[in-house]
């Protein structure tokens, strides 16, 4: 009984510190307390009109500790991921997807020497095809290297990794790639009016690269803006209308040439008054390089018609490089710093999409460029990604 006695006392101080607590935010005037569907003779209320009246002096007791503060700015960010205006954006009304999506690749260099002869390197397009299953955000395939099926020697150690994020509010953008040694001469200048069209489209096993870059981009106006609906066709964009688009992107690019077995291979070709002028002084053969750019641009979506949607982005970077080994340190300083690691960066992007809901086909595409210039050495990359796809939605 004593044991008994101890719970209900602690039950009726809970109760009484309970509607202390609830007076201290307010005062609760209930006008017919016989309409409630319980009755309590713990808390009695003044018969009055139904109001709240919140004390201006004293402030509610809602003493929230870090975590709980942190968790409800995390929640309310999240919230904004969803929170946009129905008029302008159709939200998806199914969670899951089949989609079949064909996915051409491009990339090529351009490499120019301290003498200003210049060489344009470029793989096979890589063409693959595959199923994806998807929910909601999460996109889950496996494709098919179809002009790769039978790997040569050359493409052994070629490797890709390419993933993109779109929601109304934020986008990302995942490359990592590292190239096997077949690269085929795209186009080659020697100056002097030299006849180099024998060079042309011939194999070239002495270039190798890897890249490794992240972009993440925010859209202004996401509430009736919508990446999604061009890119993932987790919604429909029912109005057309743009946005300005905000980026920051990390790139790390190494980039290794055989100049010499150029050369060997130009004079074997075309003769032995035909080559590069290689100074050994002013030669770059190998060049590792990270590159941190701003952007800016601007997204458009065009409803041309119902369910038909065009979308075209260009966003230009300004990017600094900094080249690894330019000085003996091996940590970047202040006094590394200069105006002329520069350059200018870009990125379009572009989409076609018909999308009634339950089903849906387009296609898009997506391109970057980098380019990185020094006195003995300078390069232009660019890579990208051109898809196909149809799909249909249930559940």
């Amino acid at each position: 009984m004593l044991k008994l006695g101890r719970y209900i006392l602690l039950l009726l101080v809970g109760v009484s510190i309970s509607c202390w607590s609830k007076q201290k935010v307010g005062v609760y005037y209930i006008q017919n307390s016989d309409s409630l569907p319980f009755k309590t003779t713990e808390c009695h209320s003044p018969t009055d009109v139904r109001t709240v009246v919140v004390d201006s002096v004293m402030k509610p007791a809602s003493h929230r500790n870090f975590f709980r503060g942190f968790g409800h700015g995390l929640a309310s960010f999240f919230h904004e991921f969803n929170n946009y205006d129905h008029s302008y954006i159709e939200p998806q009304h199914y969670n899951f997807t089949v989609m079949l999506q064909n996915t051409n690749s491009y990339e090529g260099y351009t490499l120019t020497t301290a003498t200003d002869k210049r060489v344009s390197l470029a793989p096979e397009t890589s063409y693959r095809l595959g199923p994806y299953l998807g929910w909601k955000w999460i996109f889950l395939g496996y494709t098919i290297d179809l002009t790769h099926i039978s790997v040569s020697k050359n493409d052994h150690n070629r490797k890709e990794f390419d993933l993109s994020i779109y929601s109304n509010m934020i986008g990302v953008d995942l490359y990592w790639k590292k190239t096997g040694n077949n690269y085929k001469i795209r186009s080659l200048n020697l100056g002097d009016h030299i006849d180099t069209s024998p060079m042309h489209n011939e194999d070239f096993g002495g270039f190798n690269s890897s890249i490794k870059s992240v972009n993440l981009y925010y859209i202004f106006n996401h509430h009736h803006f919508s990446y999604p609906a061009a890119y993932s066709q987790s919604t429909i964009q029912r109005k057309s209308v743009g946005s300005l688009l905000l980026g920051l992107g990390y790139l790390n690019h190494k980039i290794d040439m055989d100049w010499a077995k150029l050369d060997n291979m130009i004079q074997d070709r075309l003769g032995s008054d035909a080559k590069l002028g290689l100074d050994s002084t002013r030669f770059m053969g190998s060049v590792h390089y990270t590159d941190w750019n701003i952007s800016s641009g601007y997204s458009y979506n065009w409803v041309f018609a119902k369910n038909w949607l065009f979308n075209a982005s260009f966003s230009v970077a300004l990017a600094y490089n900094y080249t690894k080994g330019e000085e003996e340190h091996n940590h970047f300083t202040f006094r590394d710093f200069s105006i002329h690691n520069f350059n200018l960066d870009g990125i379009g992007r572009f989409g076609l999409v018909w999308n009634s809901m339950r089903w849906y086909a387009g296609s898009s595409a997506i391109f970057h460029s980098y380019n990185y210039k020094k006195d003995r050495f300078s390069a232009t990359n660019y890579f990208g990604s051109l898809n196909f796809y149809v799909g249909f939605n249930f559940w």
